[in-house]
């Protein structure tokens, strides 16, 4: 079973994660931030993942560090849960149609970090969530788990469904990345024989 526990205490945040990537979507969220909580559900569903999630933070200063270290959380346990990454597809991506929005997302299990994010989102606040923190989640997912994250709204009108469309696509890429080849199953996927 590929799973993993991360326990996350700094300053400004106390982060708790399990994660099992073989799961049945299952999940149990709780961060402080509504929007931020349903994205993060979206995310297990979507993916598969059975994920138990509880982050406090210093919401009275403001949502940035919640947001940020949840992803960079949830991007260690990936990592945990990956172990040598022998036998994963290690690159996934998918595109999302939610209504009128078309969402796209990438990601690489390289072990190096890069993170591009456009949401078209110009509104300060999607439900209780500061829209300009999508691309902190996804940044720090990308420094916990060392992989490459890219995540872009091609075109649409409601902000919601932008940043639903990305969070349901991301889920989808990470559980192609994650996917046992049984034909590769001893090969590590790199030439250079180091992620």
């Amino acid at each position: 079973m590929r799973k993993a526990v991360i326990q996350r205490n700094t300053n400004e945040t106390q982060i708790r994660a399990v994660l099992v990537i073989d799961g049945r979507g299952r999940y149990h969220v709780s961060t402080g931030i509504r929007f931020f909580d349903h994205m993060l559900e979206l995310f297990a569903h979507h993916g598969g993942f059975n994920l138990q999630l509880k982050a406090t933070g210093d919401l009275d200063v403001d949502q940035h560090h919640t947001v940020e270290d949840v992803g960079i959380a949830l991007g260690q346990a990936f990592e945990k849960a990956l172990g040598s990454k022998r036998g994963i597809l290690r690159a996934g991506y998918f595109l999302m149609a939610m209504d009128e929005t078309l969402g796209l997302s990438a990601v690489d299990f390289c072990g190096r970090t890069s993170t591009v994010v456009d949401t078209k989102v110009r509104t300060r606040l999607v439900g209780d969530l500061q829209a300009e923190l999508v691309h902190d989640f996804f940044d720090g997912f990308a420094r916990g788990a060392h992989a490459s994250v890219h995540a872009r709204v091609l075109y649409g009108r409601s902000s919601h469904h932008k940043i639903e469309s990305l969070f349901k696509a991301f889920a989808r890429a990470v559980r192609a990345a994650c996917w046992r080849d049984r034909r590769m199953a001893r090969l590590l996927p790199s030439t250079k024989g180091l992620l």
